[in-house]
C-alpha cells in the first residue's frame, strides 16, 4: 500500500462508503427468523396461490444465487476503497437472501407439498422458469463478466443497467411488492405468513441499497465519464419489457391477490422513477432511507 493511500483513509462522505455503514448497521440472521408460524398459516393458502408462491421464491432463490455469482466482477474493476466495501456487503447480502430461500423452501413449503399430496419439488426445477426469465439473467451475466475483458464507462453503465436497475430495481422490487401484499394480511382469502414478510422485508430493504448505488453509480458516469444518456435508458427500456413479461408469464390465474395488471404498474412506475432520478441533471438522488423504506 502506497504511503498516500495509507495517509488519505477512507471517504467517510462518499455516499458508497455511506451505504456500507448502512448495511452493517442493518445487519440481520435469515435463520433468526422464526419459520413456525408460517408452517401453520401455510395450509390455508389456496392451491392456485400456493402454486404461484412456489413459482415466486423459486424464481427470487435462483435469481439471488445467480446475482451472488455474477456481482463478482465489479468488484474486480472498482477502484476506489468506499466503493470496494460497500460491494463487499452486497456480496455478503445476496448470499443471505439465497439462504433464506433456500431454508424457507425446505422448511415450509416442502413439508407443506408433502401434507398436500404434491410431487415434491424443489426450486431448481425448470417448470418455474420461463425463457424471458432466462433471458434477462443470460443477459446480465454477460454485461457483468464484460467488464474483466474491456473494463470501459460504458460497459460498467451497462453492468449497472442490468443487475442494479433491470433485475433488482424493477424486477425483484416488484416482486417483493407482489409478495408483501398478499401474505401481510390484506386480503380476506389469503392467510398472513409472517416469516416470509419479515425475510422479504429485510431482503427488500437492501437491495433499496444496491439499487441505489447503481443508480449513482450510473448519474455520475452519464455526468463525469460521458456515458450517453440514451444508452442507459433503452438499455433499462427494453430490459423492462423483459421484465413485464417475467411478471406476467408468474401470475397464476385465478389466484387470489395482488394481480398481473397492478404488478406491471408498479414495475413501470419504478422504471420510469429510477430513469429521471439517473439522467435528470437536476433530479435529486433518494437518500439511503428513502431507497430502503418499504413503500406499499
Amino acid at each position: 500500500m502506497s504511503t498516500d493511500r495509507a495517509q488519505s483513509g477512507l471517504d467517510h462522505d462518499r455516499r458508497s462508503f455511506r451505504y456500507y455503514r448502512h448495511a452493517v448497521e442493518r445487519h440481520w440472521d435469515p435463520h433468526e427468523i422464526d419459520l413456525e408460524p408460517d408452517r401453520e398459516a401455510i395450509a390455508d393458502v389456496p392451491e392456485p396461490a400456493f402454486d404461484g408462491l412456489r413459482e415466486t421464491l423459486a424464481l427470487f432463490g435462483a435469481g439471488e444465487e445467480a446475482v451472488t455469482e455474477d456481482l463478482s466482477p465489479l468488484g474486480v474493476v472498482l477502484e476506489n476503497a468506499a466503493d470496494q466495501l460497500f460491494v463487499t456487503t452486497q456480496l455478503y447480502e445476496e448470499a443471505k437472501h439465497a439462504d433464506f430461500f433456500d431454508r424457507y423452501w425446505r422448511t415450509v413449503i416442502a413439508p407443506e407439498e408433502q401434507r398436500r399430496d404434491l410431487e415434491p419439488s424443489a426450486p431448481t426445477d425448470d417448470r418455474w422458469f420461463n425463457a424471458p426469465y432466462d433471458e434477462l439473467f443470460e443477459r446480465n451475466e454477460t454485461a457483468m463478466h464484460r467488464l474483466l475483458v474491456e473494463d470501459t464507462p460504458e460497459n460498467r453503465a451497462l453492468a449497472y443497467c442490468h443487475y442494479h436497475m433491470a433485475i433488482e430495481g424493477i424486477l425483484a422490487q416488484t416482486g417483493y411488492y407482489g409478495v408483501q401484499r398478499n401474505f401481510s394480511g390484506d386480503f380476506e382469502e389469503l392467510p398472513r405468513l409472517p416469516a416470509l414478510v419479515e425475510g422479504f422485508s429485510s431482503i427488500r430493504s437492501d437491495e433499496g441499497r444496491h439499487v441505489g448505488f447503481g443508480m449513482w453509480k450510473l448519474k455520475t458516469l452519464v455526468r463525469d465519464e460521458g456515458v450517453a444518456p440514451r444508452l442507459v435508458t433503452d438499455t433499462v427500456g427494453e430490459l423492462a419489457m423483459l421484465t413485464q413479461r417475467i411478471v406476467g408469464g408468474a401470475t397464476e390465474e385465478g389466484a387470489s391477490g395482488v394481480g398481473e395488471d397492478e404488478l406491471i404498474g408498479y414495475a413501470a412506475e419504478k422504471h420510469a422513477q429510477r430513469m429521471e432520478q439517473i439522467v435528470d441533471a437536476s433530479a435529486e438522488m433518494p437518500s439511503v432511507e428513502e431507497l430502503v423504506s418499504l413503500d406499499r
